[in-house]
């Protein structure tokens, strides 16, 4: 397996773990004792905080802000400049107006499934689960959790249909859905999908 490459200029901390034929690009920053997966991209200005884990084969766009504690499964993609909130009540202060501190407040993630896609400049509001396969349109903010293979458009982001693992919108045939790219067939159950065949 091919060594982890990190670019000149990137700024990886020396207890973050890259693994094989990880790809860290120019002006990135991966902070301290952060897990990135085999194979995975880190794309240029993108930051990855402090004791993220990321699964192996995914990608994190240019400038896509990653806030611990974040935790993305293998395969997820992270379109450019996304952003994944930590903190429900953002103050740059306390009420007595000192300014706050690490101490000051519990950081909260967003986690996301297995192949999930977040597109261009969305926004997560933690804490929030974005379910396996499910894809966040470009410029949606998510408040709420995401079901597995949930199309999500807008602000606040809802559900507008459903996609299969290849990305592509799934199409209702005789009271199941069906993958136009791949054939696969899935059932819907109670708001959530399962593949059937």
């Amino acid at each position: 397996m091919p060594e982890p490459y990190v670019a000149p200029g990137a700024d990886v901390a020396g207890s973050a773990r890259l693994g094989d034929g990880v790809k860290v690009w120019h002006l990135a920053q991966v902070r301290e004792d952060v897990e990135l997966g085999a194979n995975s991209i880190v794309g240029r200005g993108a930051y990855i905080g402090t004791g993220v884990r990321v699964g192996e084969n995914s990608k994190i766009q240019n400038h896509a802000l990653v806030y611990e504690p974040a935790e993305l499964a293998a395969g997820v993609f992270i379109g450019p400049a996304v952003v994944l909130t930590n903190d429900t009540f953002p103050r740059a202060v306390n009420p007595d107006g000192t300014q706050k501190s690490a101490s000051d407040w519990d950081s909260v993630g967003v986690t996301i499934g297995e192949g999930a896609s977040i597109g261009a400049r969305a926004v997560c509001v933690a804490p929030v689960r974005i379910g396996a396969w499910a894809t966040v349109a470009a410029g949606a903010v998510v408040t709420r959790d995401v079901p597995e293979h949930a199309l999500m458009v807008g602000v606040p982001a809802r559900r507008v249909g459903w996609v299969g693992r290849a990305g592509v919108p799934l199409v209702e045939q005789d009271g199941q859905w069906r993958c136009p790219s791949s054939g696969a067939v899935y059932t819907e159950d109670g708001g959530s999908l399962r593949e059937t065949g």
